[in-house]
């Protein structure tokens, strides 16, 4: 019996020590699985061009030693609800108006980490060539949400068809029109919705992500299109607290070298502007 109790003894003593290497290498800081995924950036995205763009930049985030995975989401919601959850570690999808006030709205604690490319926004229109063939009493579709929507109708007066009482007001709404000669009946719905209803209407005013996702190019058909100084510059975003970590910094390196211009230039053909 007591052999048997020494043989037990002994088997214990033998798997604590095989056990000690592993402790060891993790207290030497050592490469675990852990360490490996803090270089990991789970980065929510729009699909155009945001997730292109993000795609296209693979092979530079590899070479500056992260590992960026685009999440694809088709909505204005998810991206910023879920980074602030801990579901996302980035995201890259919105400009700095709508992100202000989002997070003021939905008292998130997310941070602005820098500006990548601007998507001008356009008038579209299936029913005509010209602005002023616009008709009398037309409806034009605008997107719903506040930002947008103001940036909408900044652009309708900057194409003659409305005038605000303070074109400036990046927070105007449809009760912000001072003049409308034409009678043109405005209609706000989700902004990714657009593309599939603006035939519907006489005129529409979209997104360049959405418009692009549609096959639309603003460029070469758009009635008319923003300047390339507009301040809606699309940006990343991170959880306050975290936007000093090395990975975002090498995230947003890369996201302003000259590779990502070349991508947004040539890849987009104008489409977009790089904002850095």
């Amino acid at each position: 019996m007591k052999k048997l109790a020494t043989l037990l003894i002994l088997a214990f003593a033998l798997v604590g020590c095989g056990q000690q290497p592993a402790d060891n290498a993790a207290a030497n800081g050592n490469a675990t699985p852990a360490a490996e995924e803090n270089n990991v950036i789970k980065i929510g995205v729009s699909p155009t061009p945001h997730g292109e763009i993000i795609n296209a930049l693979q092979s530079e985030f590899e070479a500056a030693g992260i590992q960026v995975e685009p999440v694809i989401f088709d909505d204005y919601i998810q991206p910023n609800e879920q980074l602030a959850a801990g579901d996302l570690d980035a995201n890259y999808f919105q400009h700095k108006p709508y992100f202000d006030e989002f997070i003021a709205e939905n008292n998130l604690d997310l941070t602005a980490i820098g500006n990548v490319h601007i998507e001008p926004m356009a008038i579209y229109s299936d029913k005509v060539q010209a602005i002023e063939d616009v008709e009398d009493g037309s409806d034009v579709i605008i997107p719903n949400d506040a930002t947008n929507g103001a940036r909408a109708l900044i652009l309708l007066e900057e194409a003659g068809l409305i005038k605000l009482n303070d074109k400036t007001n990046l927070s105007a709404t449809e009760a912000d029109i001072v003049e409308n000669p034409k009678n043109l009946k405005v209609v706000a719905m989700e902004a990714q919705n657009i593309p599939n209803t603006y035939k519907d209407a006489a005129l529409a005013v979209i997104n360049s992500n959405y418009a692009l996702g549609a096959g639309l190019n603003p460029q070469t058909d758009a009635l008319i299109i923003e300047s390339g100084d507009s301040p809606y510059a699309n940006l990343v975003a991170v959880r306050t607290g975290e936007e000093g970590q090395e990975k975002f910094k090498k995230l947003m390196e890369v996201l302003n070298s000259d590779a990502a211009k070349k991508v947004i230039e040539e890849q987009f053909e104008g489409a977009i502007f790089p904002a850095f």
